[in-house]
């Protein structure tokens, strides 16, 4: 049925060889009962979205937490790299996960604090396979409410990890390479090809399906967009200006990123080995370069309506990757353990300040993207932060955690709030998974709702 023929709606997708590609939110494709009932025009409102971003080893928290509570705060310099979204922030001070501390088990704080980040959970120290931690607030969302887009959520990361064997102290290195868990003995793994994300989220069919029409799509040297050209084109003289402008502006975001990850792919293509074989590689050489291609993806999922619900490791917990390409040559979890020592303390805080540069990064792309009076990024609540607070202490309590974002308007951000001592972080869960319409009674350690994130 071509465009022409069917009625516009928010389901309206482009189609082509092996490929489906979903649409941005346009005013044009509201349902037209929208304009009769109440309650349709509040399902043609923007949906709300949320995503949590994961860094590990903990944070040089002087170079962390802002001075001033408030409205008004100051941008120390790990923050800096957010002035630009400065008013779309909630920096959230003293907020604690009790279970990722020993509480008896001993050694093993890496794994509790990634195992611990979204489940509140104590994990069951085990380098076996009888793992145990708890469902995590993404994973009980997307049980939730994931039935109503394609994917019930998304799990990134950018670096591999096996979930056999032991990776910390006892721990089996499940705890460390995963923060979603869809229960207490299942973690989700998370995928860290940009390129798989991509055919993932564009691609129509069963995945042998889509792994040929990309083939055919790749001998023919042509784009994704190549393949919907006929059918935008016919959509497009349907649409008023302004949603014409939008879906060129995303057609061609599309494209771009297309263009980056086959770009990666071929500057890390091996040389062909054995009968010409060559295994495609969507993982850019570059560190920064991945993560911004895996923000890419998660920009576009949220854009497109494809889920609402994501996860982002941008390391394993523990890691101890090098940061040569910012000065810091250093592995990161051997500078962790900095013993107070100044040196260390500057190469930590230029770690942390990258990281958050990827962040800002991501909001940036959200808060460029139109959605109904406002932007994407104020139809969302990205949580990021880590599970450790000081990487040498190991501690758990007064976690780095910043929120962006407005939910869809229950938050104002723009302030710094303080918690008292030992305010469970799992509180925040409950606040956000209210907002996401996928109410529980507790999660994790959880006491009740996290108050002040409306004034």
């Amino acid at each position: 049925m071509s465009l022409h023929t069917r009625r516009l709606h928010r389901r309206t997708v482009l189609k082509g060889l092996g490929v489906s590609l979903a649409l941005p939110w346009l005013e044009g494709l509201r349902p037209a009962a929208a304009l009769a009932a109440p309650e349709a025009a509040a399902a043609a409102t923007p949906p709300l979205r949320m995503a949590f971003l994961f860094v590990p080893n903990g944070m040089h928290m002087p170079d962390w937490t802002p001075k001033v509570e408030g409205y008004g705060f100051d941008l120390p310099y790990v923050l800096e790299p957010l002035a630009e979204h400065h008013e779309d922030l909630l920096v959230l001070s003293g907020l604690t996960h009790d279970k990722g501390r020993a509480n008896g088990d001993g050694p093993g704080d890496h794994a509790r604090s990634a195992s611990a980040f979204l489940t509140g959970s104590q994990p069951r120290k085990t380098d076996g396979s009888n793992i145990r931690v708890g469902i995590s607030v993404d994973q009980y969302a997307a049980q939730q409410v994931g039935h109503a887009t394609r994917f019930p959520s998304l799990e990134l990361g950018c670096e591999r990890g096996r979930d056999a064997g032991g990776c910390d102290s006892g721990y089996s290195c499940a705890y460390s390479n995963n923060i979603s868990w869809a229960s207490e003995t299942t973690p989700v793994g998370k995928e860290v090809d940009p390129r798989l994300v991509f055919e993932r989220l564009f691609s129509k069919g069963p995945r042998g399906q889509s792994d040929e029409s990309r083939a055919r799509r790749e001998a023919l040297r042509k784009s994704i967009l190549d393949f919907v050209g006929d059918d935008a084109k016919r959509l497009q003289s349907q649409l008023g200006a302004n949603d014409r402008r939008k879906l060129d502006e995303y057609l061609s975001g599309v494209r771009e990123i297309e263009r980056r990850i086959e770009l990666s792919e071929n500057e890390n293509a091996p040389a062909a080995g054995p009968r010409g074989y060559r295994r495609p590689a969507g993982v850019p050489k570059e560190y920064e370069d991945h993560l911004r291609l895996m923000c890419d993806m998660l920009a576009l999922a949220f854009q497109t309506d494809s889920t609402r619900i994501a996860t982002f490791m941008l390391a394993n917990e523990g890691s101890n990757r090098s940061y040569r390409d910012i000065g810091v040559p250093d592995g990161h979890h051997d500078l962790s353990h900095h013993g107070g020592d100044p040196k260390k303390h500057a190469k930590i805080r230029e770690i942390n300040r990258f990281h958050v540069a990827q962040f800002a990064y991501l909001l940036e792309k959200l808060k460029s993207v139109r959605e109904g009076e406002g932007t994407l990024l104020d139809n969302c609540m990205i949580v990021y932060g880590a599970g450790i607070s000081d990487g040498n202490r190991h501690n758990n309590e007064n976690l780095p955690i910043v929120m962006a974002g407005r939910g869809a308007g229950t938050i104002d951000p723009g302030r710094h709030v303080r918690y008292e001592y030992e305010t469970p972080m799992t509180n925040l869960f409950l606040s956000m998974l209210d907002r996401m319409g996928a109410p529980a009674e507790y999660l994790g350690d959880s006491t009740g709702r996290l108050a002040g994130l409306q004034v």
